[in-house]
């Protein structure tokens, strides 16, 4: 699984001109699933998110969570991330799993992204076109990857 996290003022994902999922700061994540991904990656990812101290404490260092500030996260799936771009130009998504595959492993980890938030986690919609909008904070970016975890 690979993730992009990047810290928001604010973000949200509209759908067909109506808006699906709204939070003012937290995380909004990109979500790419791989043909190999499991429940596995999930707890890793699900940590490392919630846990990521990149929200200034009270001396404007980067040393709280988003559990330590109570702030919101959506979760958009993006198979784009996993995208092969070694030959040619035009990228090649056949590392992404497929949607019998991504599609429960999405959910899930929205699920326990939710638990372990402690509250609801926004979404987009699985495979819709989205107009995401986000108005990124510091900027602060992470890109993880669950092949990369050293």
């Amino acid at each position: 699984m690979r993730i992009v996290i990047q810290r928001v003022a604010h973000a949200s994902v509209t759908i067909d001109g109506k808006i699906k999922s709204k939070i003012g700061k937290g995380f909004l994540i990109l979500l790419g699933i791989g043909e190999d991904d499991s429940t596995e990656d999930i707890d890793w990812l699900v940590k490392k998110v919630v846990n990521l101290r990149v929200f200034d404490d009270e001396n404007g260092v980067m040393n709280r969570s988003i559990l330590d500030t109570g702030g919101d996260i959506i979760v958009v799936s993006q198979f784009t991330l996993m995208a092969s771009y070694k030959k040619g130009n035009r990228p090649s998504w056949i590392h992404a799993a497929k949607h019998e595959i991504s599609i429960p492993l999405y959910n899930e980890f929205v699920e326990h992204l939710t638990t372990a938030l402690g509250k609801p986690v926004g979404t987009g919609e699985f495979g819709a076109d989205m107009k995401v909008e986000l108005l990124n904070d510091g900027p602060v970016t992470i890109c993880m990857d669950t092949k990369n975890k050293e």
